[in-house]
């Protein structure tokens, strides 16, 4: 039986104007406040390798001015009401989220429409821009973990856009100019297909009505489709790669292979197994083993990330670098252990109540409630889908999770990639 103390059908709004834009409302009185979530398709997917980086800095740019204001005239009319909005972009879209009171609405609607629609990034905040990402690609040549993830995407999409780094490179940031953003935006920036979630303290047909007021009119008879991401397979042997950075005193490890689609059948299948191999408790099988147990590492844990398109599962650790192989050889142990042996009943019914009773807690707050909602309308999942999904994980078996372990896994096609002191390391 659907639980209905969750959202769904009967209380979720969905309202798709002509332009193309799907508004999601979803009214919580309990405080003064709102919050807007929403996406649209403009991602790294559609930028050239020699200008990796281009969508990020786009998304960086778009509060930074307008056609009707500067960037201190749009950041002091949002600290004057204690208001908040922030653009960011990922491999498939860029998305947005706002807050504000219910009665500073009106004014957070107009600056989202306005840096959406009309962004004229001005040369000298292009400058200032370019000159705090450059920096922060320097930060990041010095830190051993994502060095390592770099270097892993790198190592298991080969010639594959999910291979490149959505924040740039050093050589490709100073190649982007403004009118290479102005082409971009011109290009994917539009209402088609766009999602705008809001939920708080506004009737469903008022917030409608607002939306449809800021962004009813928006037309972009140019808004190109990304073009859809390719497949990837597993690698079919181990590939391994090591970046060298003997200066440290810590290796950092990642360790996977490309997942499933956040739409495929079997996807929480997926997801129980990678709760019980490195989430759930002291990170799951992987941190009780490699960390607590043998004390091997000052974390370990893994992640599955599902999406539009092939984002990896993968372990993570970070250990002293003469407990790189040790360490390596642990995880692998237990990728090798979930997929031959069932899982106990107990150990399910352990990581089924973690996922079932932690969801209340993402929904408490109107940000994790507009996350879930958007989620739900961007993967196709159902209005329902809350409602139904503890029944769903509750519905796992050992035999689906082992299932998914032999389909999604493997100790033997896969990526590893090592940051840290080479000394200790052997190249392969």
């Amino acid at each position: 039986m659907p639980d209905l103390t969750y959202p769904g059908p009967e209380n979720i709004h969905r309202h798709v104007l002509p332009n193309g834009i799907t508004i999601l409302v979803y009214e919580n009185f309990a405080a003064e406040s709102v919050v807007i979530d929403g996406t649209l398709h403009a991602g790294a997917l559609a930028e050239s390798e020699g200008k990796a980086g281009l969508a990020s800095f786009t998304a960086s740019l778009l509060m930074r001015g307008t056609q009707q204001r500067s960037f201190g005239q749009i950041y002091e009319a949002l600290e004057s009401v204690g208001a908040g909005l922030d653009f960011s972009s990922g491999r498939h879209v860029t998305e947005f989220v706002a807050h504000c009171l219910v009665e500073d609405l009106d004014l957070v609607l107009e600056l989202l429409s306005d840096s959406l629609r009309h962004p004229t990034f001005p040369a000298v905040q292009v400058e200032l821009m370019r000159g705090e990402i450059l920096t922060g690609l320097q930060i990041r040549a010095n830190d051993t973990r994502r060095m390592a993830g770099l270097a892993f995407r790198e190592l298991l999409y080969p010639h594959h856009p999910y291979g490149r780094s959505t924040q740039g490179y050093v050589e490709t940031i100073p190649a982007i100019t403004a009118e290479d953003m102005m082409q971009y935006h011109g290009r994917y920036f539009g209402p088609r297909d766009m999602i705008v979630g809001i939920v708080g303290a506004v009737k469903a047909n008022e917030a409608i009505a607002k939306i449809e007021a800021a962004l009813g009119d928006w037309q972009n008879p140019q808004q190109q489709t990304m073009t859809a991401v390719a497949d990837v397979r597993r690698p079919t042997e181990t590939r391994r790669i090591h970046v060298p950075m003997p200066d440290k005193s810590q290796s950092d490890i990642l360790l996977g292979l490309p997942g499933p689609l956040r739409a495929a059948p079997d996807y929480l299948d997926a997801k129980m197994m990678n709760t019980i191999l490195g989430v759930f408790g002291m990170m799951g099988r992987i941190g009780l083993n490699v960390r607590e147990k043998q004390g091997l590492a000052y974390y370990a844990y893994s992640q599955l990330q599902g999406g539009l398109g092939p984002s990896p599962w993968f372990a993570s650790a970070g250990v002293s670098p003469e407990n790189v192989e040790q360490a390596i050889r642990s995880i692998l142990d237990e990728v090798a252990r979930i997929q031959d042996e069932p899982v106990s009943e107990e150990e399910l019914a352990d990581s089924q109540a973690y996922i079932t009773g932690s969801m209340p807690v993402g929904l408490e707050t109107n940000s994790g409630l507009v996350n879930v909602i958007t989620d739900m309308e961007f993967y196709g999942l159902g209005l329902d889908y809350l409602q139904h999904y503890p029944d769903i994980i509750r519905a796992i078996t050992p035999q689906r999770v082992q299932a998914a372990a032999q389909k999604y896994l493997s100790i033997e096609q896969i990526a590893i990639a090592v940051a840290g002191p080479e000394s200790v390391i052997s190249n392969q």
